[in-house]
């Protein structure tokens, strides 16, 4: 009679959210802490930074990377690490705003022509192919020759040039969300078309609507 082993005790496995990213996805772990990371330092900048980012010592200009400038300075004697932690600071009010400014163009956009349809969707769809026949580094170029140079200048068109293309996945949506059976019975009943927009149409189509948000 063979003797019965035991089998060895399983380890418990985690169900923490963290723990099965980092098991499951030690790369995309390491992305988000970069990202979040990059996020607190753009966000509290005003707190963590050691020196003014434009306060120049010529004194202390070219210094290699020392305790009082862990960066070293530039040839204005301006402390590197503070410009870098501003330089965050800037690169996220510039992402976040015109990737809000692009969502929102392509839902009105996309919602507004999927809709509708008919001489609506036409013409809003031809105005979307002109705009994007335009490379986008010469409408940023004409932007800052005509208007300036600018954060609200860069925001506005790098969410134009990110939102007219993206409003083609949002309509693609909505033409599939007008079809169904609940928004035939609200038009039915009388229902005007801003309500039915708003109780039926976008929150079916949101789920595209926040991708196009988070890769933008």
């Amino acid at each position: 009679m063979s003797a019965v082993i035991p089998a060895a005790a399983a380890k418990p496995r985690s169900h923490s959210f963290w723990a099965r990213l980092w098991r499951d996805k030690p790369l995309g772990a390491v992305g988000g802490m970069v990202l979040l990371a990059f996020l607190v330092v753009g966000i509290f900048a005003d707190f963590i930074s050691p020196y003014d980012f434009n306060e120049i010592a010529p004194l202390d200009r070219m210094q290699a990377p020392s305790a009082a400038h862990w960066f070293g300075t530039d040839n204005l004697g301006r402390d590197v690490l503070a410009r870098c932690i501003y330089g965050a600071q800037l690169s996220v009010i510039i992402g976040c705003s015109a990737a809000a400014l692009a969502t929102l163009i392509s839902a009105v956009v996309g919602i507004v022509s999927g809709y509708f349809g008919g001489k609506v969707d036409l013409v809003m769809q031809r105005v979307v192919d002109a705009w994007m026949s335009f490379p986008d580094l010469i409408v940023l170029i004409v932007v800052v020759s005509v208007l300036g140079p600018g954060m609200p200048q860069i925001i506005g068109t790098l969410g134009l040039l990110l939102g007219i293309g993206g409003s083609r996945i949002v309509r693609s949506a909505v033409v599939s969300v007008r079809e169904h059976m609940y928004v035939h019975a609200a038009q039915s009943i009388g229902a005007s078309s801003l309500r039915i927009l708003w109780r039926h149409v976008l929150p079916n189509v949101l789920p595209p609507i926040i991708v196009l948000f988070t890769t933008r």
